[in-house]
């Protein structure tokens, strides 16, 4: 008799080892059973705009239901160009430089492929969004973490551009920013961005720039994208997202911009990882942004949001940060606990009704600090009752 053979999975080992459950899915289930009001993940808790679905719902019924062109819908490369050159003075040939993704983290995910191998360098600038890290791991490449803020500024998060100088080695392939930034909301401005000119000049490195928050900026500040810097736009993928500017998060649609030679680098990536986006998607996206108001007028929806918000916080221990730009916004809370960030967020969920993400989980290695993020992108309702609850403390 033949003898029954034992099923078995082989150990396949782990490229990720340090990766676990992201802390925004354990707060969002931590908050969900205590009832809580859930600040911590970054999306909406609002609705679209009805005429972005009457747009991808047209396009469906039209019969845009099959495979795109892998670069994306040929009208909407050229709204996003339209934009771009609008905003910041640099065209980008919708037929070269412009690639749809699916959703911004495939888009960063994809330059560092193109870019990144294996013993490569790529500066990051912490603290910073969680799949950066991963991505270079995945390439075969090693992050160089650089913290932003000054030495003797508590609570800054501008860039130190002695310490990004001195991070820089001949292996250095790529240096990643984000502005507005997540999760301190700070925003470069021009000096930031000339002074990055300035330091890479000399060298062949590129940059990865992640402006999904592009459309959120507050008090009179412009957004600086890197397109609008000819030094830098020459040497940089710029990432955007459709789904932060138009409150459709789980559409998944973002966008790459870059000059034509890293375009034909990246989407040698890209055909092979994602190879195309969602097509009626694409199609609604298109005809919506024939009226540019959803994106001009976005940065005002939501500094109502924050004021609104900032102005409850007042009334509490928190000492509050800047909240410049992105829909974040961030906050000391050493007036109140000395427990470390994940404890004093899961007793903030548990004990008083409210979900924030600790900072400390943007970084590489714990840091001594007590810092929160809430995301004010919720209903006025939803940020009152969040108020009504944290005016406890």
């Amino acid at each position: 008799m033949t003898p029954t053979a034992t099923a078995r999975t082989p150990d396949i080992g782990t490229k990720l080892p340090q990766v676990g459950t992201t802390i925004f899915t354990v707060m969002s289930t931590l908050a969900q059973e205590h009832g809580a009001v859930n600040l911590g993940q970054g999306f909406p808790d609002f609705g679209c705009d009805p005429r972005l679905v009457e747009a991808v719902a047209a396009a469906m019924q039209a019969g845009h239901n099959q495979y795109p062109a892998m670069a994306g819908v040929p009208a909407l490369r050229e709204a996003i160009a339209t934009k771009m050159e609008a905003l910041y003075d640099r065209r980008y040939d919708p037929q070269t430089e412009l690639t749809v993704t699916a959703g911004a983290t495939q888009g960063i995910l994809t330059a560092i492929l193109a870019v990144v191998r294996p013993g490569d360098e790529v500066i990051v600038l912490e603290p910073c969004y969680d799949s950066y890290e991963p991505n270079i791991a995945l390439a075969g490449g090693k992050a160089v973490f650089v913290p932003l803020g000054h030495e003797g500024e508590p609570g800054s998060f501008r860039p130190d551009f002695g310490r990004i100088a001195a991070a820089i080695t001949p292996r250095t392939r790529a240096l990643l920013i984000n502005t507005p930034h997540n999760p301190s909301a700070t925003v470069w401005t021009r000096e930031d961005m000339l002074a990055l000119a300035e330091l890479l000049r000399p060298t062949d490195i590129v940059v990865i720039s992640d402006e999904v928050y592009e459309h959120m900026v507050y008090d009179g500040r412009r957004h600086e994208s890197v397109a609008a810097h000819p030094e830098l736009a020459a040497r940089s993928f710029i990432v955007s997202s459709f789904g932060k500017t138009y409150h459709v998060t789980g559409w998944k649609v973002g966008y790459v911009a870059a000059p034509a030679p890293l375009t034909s680098e990246f989407r040698k990536v890209h055909q092979f990882n994602v190879f195309t986006v969602n097509t009626p998607m694409q199609h609604g996206l298109a005809a919506y942004m024939a009226d540019s108001q959803p994106y001009l007028g976005l940065s005002d929806f939501y500094q109502r949001k924050r004021d609104f918000f900032r102005a409850g916080l007042a009334g509490t221990r928190f000492r509050l940060l800047p909240s410049e730009g992105s829909y974040f916004q961030c906050v000391d809370y050493s007036a109140i606990s000395d427990l470390g960030e994940v404890e004093f967020c899961r007793w903030l969920t548990r004990e008083i009704g409210v979900a924030a993400i600790p900072l400390s989980v943007f970084y590489s290695q714990p840091r001594e600090q007590r810092l929160v993020r809430f995301c004010f992108a919720k209903q006025d309702g939803t940020l009152s009752e969040a108020l009504h609850r944290l005016a406890r403390l």
